[in-house]
């Protein structure tokens, strides 16, 4: 069996002048349509550079294989989930519940919108999860969480505000996932995700009250 994590899934290399990025862009955008509509099993290089409109050469100037791209959509989707989180968890004009709040309804908003893709992403994990460049890209929101989880919790121990972060991370993936898989209208988002909000602000709030012993 082919170890995974010994396979190349970073992009060759950067566009450097407007028409290889914009080849790139075509690439990445073909790639995200025959993900939706074929798949992680029948998703192929070939499928890739056809739906583009390019030959298979141009596709493999930018990435070694299959699992590549579909890393860099997964990492795409990671680096916007991240820059999401760091404008509203990092807003320090706004309640630290309120952020929560915000950031609630954004992700669950952003799930149900980019479902079909993101759940592709999902069942392509296995081909890049264990890499060390996955591992890089996702520190960044781990810190953002941490970070914000020091503000809203100042009197807990670190272990404690480390459990919160976790909790409630998992919570929205898990949640936003299986809720995402149905069809939903805007009623039922903002229902679930003032839900959701209310439980996160809810334990935040018994956290702060009842502290753990440090």
């Amino acid at each position: 069996m082919t170890d995974r994590r010994s396979t190349p899934i970073s992009s060759r290399r950067q566009p450097k002048q407007a028409r290889s990025a914009d080849l790139l862009g075509a690439i990445l955008q073909a790639a995200i349509q025959v993900l939706a509509k074929e798949g992680v099993h029948r998703f192929t290089t070939t499928r890739v550079a056809e739906r583009a409109g390019v030959s298979v050469g141009s596709v493999y100037q930018y990435f070694p294989n299959k699992a590549s791209i579909l890393f860099r959509l997964q990492s795409d989707e990671w680096r916007q989930t991240t820059a999401l989180m760091r404008s509203i968890l990092g807003d320090t004009q706004r309640p630290v519940l309120e952020r929560v709040r915000v950031l609630t309804h954004a992700f669950v908003r952003s799930e149900c919108e980019e479902a079909e893709v993101r759940t592709a992403l999902g069942d392509a994990a296995p081909f890049y999860r264990d890499a060390p460049e996955a591992e890089e890209v996702r520190a960044d929101g781990d810190e953002i969480i941490r970070a914000f989880m020091a503000e809203a919790l100042p009197s807990v121990s670190d272990a404690t505000r480390a459990v919160a972060g976790d909790l409630i991370v998992a919570t929205l993936s898990a949640v936003g996932k299986e809720f995402s898989e149905s069809s939903r209208t805007d009623a039922e988002i903002e229902a679930w995700a003032d839900a959701m909000a209310d439980m996160f602000c809810v334990y935040m709030q018994s956290l702060q009250r009842d502290p753990a012993p440090q």
